[in-house]
């Protein structure tokens, strides 16, 4: 029998109030956080006070007396929960620490340790770190005597992804390796051998990996009735922060502990589901009042963080979605300037200019901290990053590494390195190691015999090597011989090199390395396109010397020069934060969205909604470019603008037409040469979609 539980509104309550709650928040946040109890769905828009919201709900439901340990906070992060429940004390001025907050994971964690027994563990389990687990991972491959010599096997870190997404998203791992691991297909027998005995393994050792927490958290609630009653008799209230990043695990453990007295609070914004590549579910947020058919939806609507103007973009463009909650942003700010759509010839003049925009806003008086560069994918910050390198401009990569640091380019670097230096130690041995039963003592082995040769390369290529190679390596040492005997007759072709090693055997080793070798992979593929640019091998090893070995902190004078510096980032890494200018690039279709989402309808939606949130993360400015050309492997190929800027109404921005002065260069052309002549490009291809041929002079009107 469900019980009601009715809550008392804090102005009834007898003693002086900390809070004026009718002053305090605004027409939208006062019915939110005032409202009596039972289900409640909150639809908060971007920048429209989701966190006050939450924290003068939890800080309401103190004041109308709900016991402390009686409240449930879910967030995401450490540092939300902290966030919010150090304001509460704020506005209460009194310890709260009794509040049940924090991510899923810590409260999972919690509730574990007391009841271990109950699925076969001791409350004194160990929780494995990503390394540990890993090299548990590693050895269970080993007891399952899988040779992995003899085909390539997945590593560690990527069977990690995989069991991870298995766990939370209760799907079975035949299909999550069907799905979304398919270049792992053919060994999912194996996968599987190895993923039971790492189960088995850590339950023997009393050890959970991350994703155990949550899945040994719903099995314990699942499979003890009672347990499950206890806690849902126990948590009055329960509030579940960001629900649009839930993955389906997560909102089952909620719904359980809802279930007895149904004052559940979730917030989120559909528009801004983002993460189904990590198992979130976006059906979790828009089904929700389908699970509970008397809840009650709020919408937080109004913005506090951008102009009318770039509302107008988002909402243009998140209009058009298939699946949503209908709202629409509104500004609480005064007009500003338009967004900017700039299109661009290649993608060195669209580094060119964002580069020369950022150093005219800061002469206006902005700081570089005020500056944030957006894309979609990491491959596409290359240029950019170059380009900030090479006019000392300082900035910060938030997606991943700096380019050139990234592992598989330095791999693939490190061949080039040899073919021009064939003398280079430190770059044969870091290619030579990537061959299977390869160490350090047979590289140096190999390495010394190279270095006593005349012609290096060519004595790699030979028999006598092969004394040298371990029993049961000759085959991939012979693939590798292969490759450099093709690397020696395209020395002069720097593209055609790197296009070379990666589709050679050094593709097999990115997709059993690297869960996200489809990324890795169109990196290679933006270094090849970079390398067009260059006559021979020696200008791109020297242009890429020089410019990672530039100091980047030379534009600004006096001692505060390390504090200054603009953000690099996927629109991915961006949600969350805002900055009063953004620059997002790259918006050509089959780039943003991605040509791996065409013919995907779930995927292209995930992808509108990626525009939406990379809109939503400008306050004041925001310049939209694209390239016309991308230069490839396969030759010029002229860009079409992303669908997500044809959608746009020609009164929602201005168009900027930038021209080349004389002094612009890119990189490999020299000054005497005639400018790019765009009348020749007239057929717009795009890898993996067809476009109708239209005339490039349409794209300028």
């Amino acid at each position: 029998m469900t019980q009601k539980y009715i809550l008392q509104p804090a102005f009834g309550v007898a003693g002086k109030l900390k809070i004026d709650y009718r002053q305090a928040l605004t027409p939208e946040q006062l019915p939110i956080v005032t409202a009596g109890g039972g289900p409640m769905l909150v639809i908060a828009g971007a920048g429209s006070g989701k966190t006050r919201t939450v924290t003068y709900r939890v800080a309401y439901l103190v004041e109308s007396g709900v016991p402390l340990d009686r409240i449930l906070l879910v967030t995401f992060t450490n540092k939300a929960a902290k966030e919010m429940l150090s304001r509460v004390e704020a506005l209460l001025q009194r310890d709260v620490r009794g509040i049940w907050g924090g991510t899923f994971h810590h409260i999972g964690n919690l509730m574990l340790r007391k009841h271990a027994k109950l699925i076969g563990f001791t409350s004194n389990f160990t929780i494995l770190d990503r390394s540990d687990a890993k090299e548990l991972i590693e050895a269970s491959v080993v007891e399952a005597k899988i040779d992995t010599k003899a085909r390539r096997f997945p590593k560690g870190d990527a069977l990690q992804d995989i069991f991870g997404f298995a766990l939370n998203t209760g799907r079975h791992l035949t299909d999550i390796i069907a799905y979304n691991y398919a270049q792992f297909e053919p060994l999912t027998l194996e996968i599987e051998q190895v993923f039971k005995i790492y189960t088995e393994r850590k339950k023997k050792n009393n050890l959970l990996d991350f994703d155990d927490l949550l899945y040994y958290w719903w099995k314990l609630l699942d499979s003890q009735p009672e347990l499950c009653e206890h806690y849902g008799n126990k948590f009055l209230h329960v509030l579940v922060d960001e629900y649009q990043d839930t993955n389906s695990l997560q909102a089952k453990i909620m719904n359980l502990l809802a279930a007895k007295h149904r004052n559940i609070m979730v917030v989120g914004d559909d528009s801004q589901s983002i993460y189904s590549f990590r198992g979130a579910y976006f059906r979790n947020i828009i089904n929700f009042p389908k699970v509970y058919p008397d809840v009650t939806v709020f919408k937080l609507e109004v913005n506090h963080r951008s102009t009318p103007e770039i509302l107008a973009i988002a909402n243009t463009a998140i209009v058009l979605a298939k699946e949503k909650f209908e709202k629409s942003l509104k500004a609480n700010r005064p007009s500003g300037s338009k967004p900017v759509v700039v299109p661009l010839t290649t993608v060195y003049e669209q580094s060119a200019f964002v580069a020369q925009r950022m150093l005219e806003l800061r002469e206006e008086g902005h700081s570089l901290n005020d500056m944030a560069v957006l894309y979609r994918s990491h491959y596409q910050s290359m240029e950019i990053q170059m380009e900030l390198t090479k006019r000392g401009i300082p900035f910060e990569v938030r997606s991943g590494l700096r380019f050139f640091e990234e592992a598989h380019i330095k791999d693939v670097l490190a061949h080039l390195k040899v073919m021009h230096n064939p003398s280079d130690e430190i770059a044969w041995g870091r290619i030579l190691k990537l061959l299977p039963k390869i160490g350090p003592k047979t590289a140096d082995k190999i390495f010394q015999q190279l270095y006593r040769a005349s012609e290096p390369c060519k004595e790699l290529t030979g028999e006598k090597i092969l004394e040298l190679v371990p029993s049961g390596a000759e085959r991939p040492f012979k693939q590798f011989q292969g490759l450099i005997g093709e690397l020696l007759e395209k020395q002069g072709q720097p593209a055609e090199m790197i296009k070379a090693i990666s589709q050679s055997n050094y593709a097999d080793y990115l997709k059993t390395t690297y869960a996200n070798y489809r990324e890795r992979q169109e990196d290679l593929e933006q270094l090849g396109s970079y390398a067009t640019q260059f006559k021979s091998l020696e200008e791109l090893l020297s242009a890429l010397a020089l410019a990672s070995g530039m100091e980047s902190e030379n534009i600004v004078d006096g001692g505060e020069a390390e504090t200054e510096a603009c953000v690099l980032t996927t629109v991915h890494q961006a949600k969350g934060l805002e900055w009063p200018i953004v620059f997002l690039i790259w918006l050509a279709d089959g780039r943003f969205p991605s040509y791996l989402s065409f013919n995907k309808e779930d995927e292209m939606e995930e992808e509108r909604r990626l525009f939406y949130v990379a809109v939503t993360r400008a306050k004041d400015e925001l310049y939209l470019s694209y390239p016309l050309i991308y230069s490839g492997y396969d030759g010029e190929v002229l860009m079409k603008q992303s669908r997500y800027l044809e959608e746009l109404p020609s009164w929602a921005f201005d168009k900027w037409e930038v021209e080349e002065s004389p002094a612009f260069l890119k990189p490999g052309r020299q000054a005497d040469e005639a400018p790019i002549d765009l009348s020749e490009y007239r057929e717009i291809r795009v890898k993996g979609a067809d476009f109708e041929a239209i005339d490039i002079n349409d794209l300028f009107k």
